[in-house]
């Protein structure tokens, strides 16, 4: 059995790499042969303390992810989150690699966004809303910025004191050159060109009326039953797109969207090479409730560089 360090695996990843995992997996996600399971959601002894297991399958790989959110780390100079994944050997059911991937995690997650902006979001996009300042916001801006020509993050947060050093937190991803600054809610709606919600948020951050036309959203806080960032509202008169749609609906932000709303899976309009930007003053919504072919390829990548590396 091999295994991957959370040191050797944050050495080993980074955006460009996240990139073309998220896309690969986003489109194995919808072709024949691949299974994907549902998720399950659990705690620990302490029901504060939350993890996920999510898993699937496909014609050449086999494997899940495990992710973790023990909130009370801070006090203990540990992250919050953690993440590790499996693969297994299919010729006789063992698993093969073992990957602890907390930091991997983090560019995984912000890949799928930046994978979806590139088709839904409107390619002159310059100005990003970030909602939240945590761990997460500052992969996603980086990963967005390879995508999109992105010159100012408006960020809201609960905490302003989170949004100093943001800027070089940003250069350390790779991401120069870009204005940071602190704004309400509102003001980050009617300047954005593209709207992030990275929260744990239980209602809706802000309100439809605020966004432009045009302005393509990305919502990836919501992975478990009752989480909520976007205004109902807001879904009726957007083009929905998800990483899975059955998955959306159950613990995604597409729980709270119409009965009858269409939902289209990002990759069949990635396959597909159509059928993403229809327009450019329609509003996108891209919800991405994390799936396991996520964390399969991008761990297939790893141990790919991990062995080119010797």
């Amino acid at each position: 059995m091999r295994f991957i360090s959370e040191e050797d695996s944050a050495a080993l990843v980074d955006h460009a790499m996240a990139f073309e995992a998220a896309r690969e997996a986003l489109i194995a996600a919808v072709s024949p042969g691949t299974t994907l399971f549902p998720a399950v959601l659990g705690h620990g002894t302490d029901p504060a303390n939350r993890f996920s297991i999510k898993s699937g399958s496909t014609a050449d790989y086999a494997g899940l992810k495990v992710g973790s959110f023990w909130p009370g780390n801070p006090a203990r100079g540990l992250p919050r989150h953690n993440s590790v994944i499996l693969l297994f050997d299919q010729a006789v059911g063992r698993i093969d690699t073992v990957i602890e991937a907390g930091r991997v995690n983090a560019y995984r997650t912000a890949a799928a966004d930046a994978v979806a902006a590139r088709v839904l979001a409107r390619p002159d996009s310059a100005v990003l809303a970030l909602f939240g300042a945590g761990n997460q916001a500052e992969f996603e801006c980086a990963a967005l910025a390879r995508v999109l020509p992105i010159r100012e993050v408006l960020v809201v947060a609960r905490d302003p004191a989170k949004v100093a050093g943001f800027s070089e937190r940003l250069r350390g991803q790779g991401a120069s050159g870009i204005a940071v600054r602190a704004v309400s809610p509102r003001e980050a709606c009617e300047a954005a060109d593209v709207i992030v919600t990275a929260t744990p948020a239980r209602a809706p951050l802000f309100e439809a009326a605020w966004v432009r036309p045009g302005t393509h959203i990305a919502a990836m806080g919501a992975d478990a039953k009752g989480k909520q960032e976007l205004p109902p509202d807001l879904l009726e008169r957007a083009a929905l797109f998800c990483d899975l749609p059955g998955q959306s609906r159950a613990i995604g932000e597409f729980q709270h969207a119409p009965a009858d709303a269409v939902l289209r899976a990002i990759g069949a309009v990635l396959g597909g090479g159509e059928g993403g930007r229809t327009a450019p003053d329609a509003i996108t919504v891209f919800d991405s409730s994390g799936i396991a072919l996520q964390d399969l390829t991008i761990a297939r990548a790893i141990l790919a560089k991990a062995d080119g590396r010797g």
